[in-house]
């Protein structure tokens, strides 16, 4: 009977800290569908734009999601994948070479020629966080997905390397082993938010996805099935709320409710005679602010965000030409007229990201905000399965060399 892997990923976020449990069938064949058991949610406190300032209260913060998510599942934690996120995140192409026999290539010469991949030479106060293989090489044949099987003597790959600053993946790590749990990996949410919301049709014809989360904005393009340009920037939810705590002279807990419950990106759309009155939702803030003007202040940010994302566009020679078109994921992307803006701006299709692949209790996180939480579950998931199927290949093989020594043996 097949036994059933749990496995639990950890999405700490500026905003929120978002813990998800799944089981899936470990030696299954074929890929799995990680069935959700339990979901944790915790304000993050103790982090800004992807970095901890504030250890205490980081770990208090992962601790509360973690139990959450214990309780609800009935199972407990003691490993989990972590999605991160912040303007310290940073990715570079590069190019690995090996020398292979001129036998079948294994799934070892593939790792060998992304270890190759990872030589080069990056500041001492960055750490390679992933590595995505963009296309292989065998001798003179290129743009090849999967060369295990092929034949010749040599392998190349080009890869997406993605980088983060070590001090902050450190503080990071250690908030999450002081809360109890070990690191199985770390996944940047560029990576996470796309396993989660894409699927391989949409990476084949050309797609960005774009997760705007409270401190910074990750937006990964694909194309041909692969990877083709990621970056993070430094713009979010949190300056919507801080240019709404500005322009309205309300306080920052204000700005945000009311940015919840009132947000709209469409002032064309809204009455001028349309007010708020505070007092509804504030015990310091009593006044009555025009609904309109809000509107007016939050659209100005958002225009902002979705140029800077065009801009990318333009520097990589996408702008406006991804068949599929743009995926908007995060927390930040739910306001009214966001849709309609980015597709004016951007000048491309574009929809909401819902999770896909995802069973179980999936009326908890079908929302964009679980994105990257539901994508680093859905890495995590796979890597396993890999890590499976690789333990089988390598058990199988000392098998063999132990039976042809004892054929040496005998007489």
């Amino acid at each position: 009977m097949p036994k059933e892997r749990v496995i639990a990923s950890l999405d700490i976020g500026s905003s929120k800290i978002r813990t998800v449990v799944a089981v899936t069938d470990s030696a299954g064949e074929g890929p799995q569908v990680p069935n959700v058991i339990g979901v944790g949610i915790s304000p993050s406190l103790g982090m800004r734009r992807g970095h901890v300032i504030d250890i205490e209260e980081t770990i208090h913060n992962i601790i509360s999601s973690l139990e959450d998510a214990e309780r609800m599942a009935g199972v407990p934690i003691n490993h989990v994948f972590v999605g991160v996120s912040g303007v310290h995140i940073e990715a570079f192409d590069s190019r690995g070479v090996i020398a292979i026999s001129g036998s079948e290539i294994t799934v070892e010469d593939v790792a060998r020629v992304l270890e190759a991949a990872q030589a080069v030479s990056i500041p001492m106060n960055r750490r390679i966080l992933h590595i995505e293989p963009k296309s292989y090489a065998v001798d003179e044949q290129r743009g090849i997905k999967n060369p295990v099987g092929m034949t010749g003597i040599r392998l190349e790959v080009e890869a997406h390397i993605i980088t983060g600053q070590v001090q902050h993946v450190k503080n990071l790590e250690k908030c999450i082993d002081q809360a109890g749990v070990d690191v199985d990996a770390i996944v940047p949410s560029t990576i996470a938010a796309s396993e989660a919301v894409l699927t391989k049709r949409q990476k084949e014809l050309g797609v960005v996805v774009i997760d705007i989360g409270a401190g910074s904005t990750s937006i990964a393009v694909f194309e041909e099935g692969t990877i083709l340009h990621s970056v993070c920037l430094p713009v979010g939810g949190e300056n919507v709320t801080n240019d709404i705590a500005i322009g309205l002279r309300t306080s920052i807990d204000t700005a945000e409710k009311i940015k919840i419950e009132f947000g709209s990106v469409l002032p064309t759309e809204i009455q001028e005679r349309e007010m708020i009155d505070l007092s509804s939702v504030s015990k310091m803030d009593t006044q009555t602010i025009s609904k309109k003007y809000m509107a007016e202040i939050m659209q100005a940010r958002y225009y902002e965000i979705f140029s800077l994302i065009k801009e990318e566009m333009k520097r990589i020679g996408r702008d406006g030409l991804l068949p599929a078109g743009a995926l908007l994921t995060g927390a930040a992307v739910k306001a009214p007229g966001v849709l309609d803006l980015s597709r004016e701006v951007l000048g491309l299709p574009v929809q909401m990201g819902f999770p896909v692949e995802i069973g179980g209790v999936i009326e908890k996180v079908d929302d964009p905000a679980y994105a990257t939480a539901l994508g680093t579950l859905l890495w995590g998931s796979r890597e396993g399965q890999s890590d499976f199927l690789m333990g089988s290949v390598n058990v199988k093989r000392a098998f063999a060399q132990v039976g042809s020594w004892f054929k040496h043996l005998l007489p």
